[in-house]
């Protein structure tokens, strides 16, 4: 048989022929403030018969989780590009266009380079240096 959840349900937790019940929850429901609130995600279900409580169930299977580490995000930088291929990063520029400003390997034709970076409508480039592998292109995206 399948293990009961909600009041009213048999618990049917190591043949435990209980009904579930519920708690009285303290407090009232802030939804209309910050939903899901803690006073409708807190599972206040319990077996008299056995002593299960679903939020005592909810913890032990959380601990069991594993834990991530925190890993902060870092924008990527001019210094961050990789000069073995083409790479760039993008800033904002206006509300119809981007810049997209890096490096590419020195010998690339520069059709490969525009085919790699031009906006949704084309662009310009401010600069492009052959001799060092540098550009900042203009793309017009909208």
């Amino acid at each position: 048989m399948q293990e009961g959840f909600f009041k009213g349900d048999i618990c049917n937790r190591n043949d435990c022929k209980g009904i579930l019940d519920e708690h009285e929850k303290e407090g009232g429901c802030s939804c209309h403030l910050n939903p899901p609130c803690s006073y409708c995600t807190f599972d206040a279900t319990f077996c008299p018969e056995c002593g299960w409580n679903a939020e005592d169930e909810r913890i032990e299977i959380e601990s069991k989780q594993p834990k991530y580490e925190y890993v902060p995000f870092k924008c990527k930088t001019l210094a961050d590009l990789d000069r073995t291929k083409i790479d760039w990063i993008n800033q904002a520029h206006t509300h119809f266009s981007m810049i997209k400003q890096g490096v590419f390997p020195i010998g690339t034709p520069v059709k490969d380079l525009i085919h790699a970076i031009r906006g949704t409508f084309g662009g310009r480039f401010e600069y492009l240096n052959e001799n060092t592998g540098d550009f900042k292109y203009v793309a017009y995206t909208d």
